[in-house]
């Protein structure tokens, strides 16, 4: 027979039920709500969304942000706007220095495509200021390990670290 939870502490009702049964309620505490995350976050999510199925569909990002933003359901704030429009304006320049970061017999085409859309994101913020490279790294490593391989939030880690480097001139 299974322990019974520690409830003394909880207060208890006895009621007798119509057939002469006593039986014994226990007050129940709801658990608490799990954390949502911020405001800043579900932008990063759903410009990851955005830019991955771009990514995926091989389209223009403009057109699903316009697809997106059209929808309103959830609607698209503002700062998922920046981040997939200025993704997008530096796309090139990112690659680039995504490329240059990676392991030598390692590709951007090799890197699975939601680690590459982070990535992008990541580096974008870094570049334009939007949140300290702290913060980009991250929130990069915890979207990873959330949606990505097991694999992905160490390899993302370390990439984006050598990124910071070399952004910050401290290139090894």
């Amino acid at each position: 027979m299974p322990a019974e939870p520690a409830t003394t502490d909880l207060p208890r009702k006895r009621i007798t039920t119509p057939d002469g049964t006593v039986a014994e309620l226990i007050e129940t505490v709801p658990a608490a709500a799990p954390a949502r995350g911020s405001v800043r976050t579900k932008a990063r999510k759903r410009a990851l969304d955005i830019l991955f199925e771009a990514d995926l569909r091989r389209s223009d990002p403009h057109e699903s942000l316009t697809l997106h933003t059209a929808e309103t359901d959830p609607p698209v704030r503002p700062l998922t706007a920046d981040l997939v429009l200025g993704v997008t304006e530096r796309q090139a320049e990112i690659d680039a220095l995504i490329a240059d970061c990676l392991a030598s017999d390692w590709s951007l085409e090799r890197m699975p495509r939601v680690d590459r859309c982070l990535a992008r994101i990541a580096i974008w913020e870094m570049q334009s200021g939007t949140s300290s490279a702290e913060v980009a790294v991250q929130q990069a490593v915890q979207l990873a390990q959330e949606l990505s391989t097991d694999g992905s939030a160490n390899f993302l880690n370390g990439l984006l670290a050598k990124v910071k480097q070399r952004l910050e001139g401290n290139e090894n």
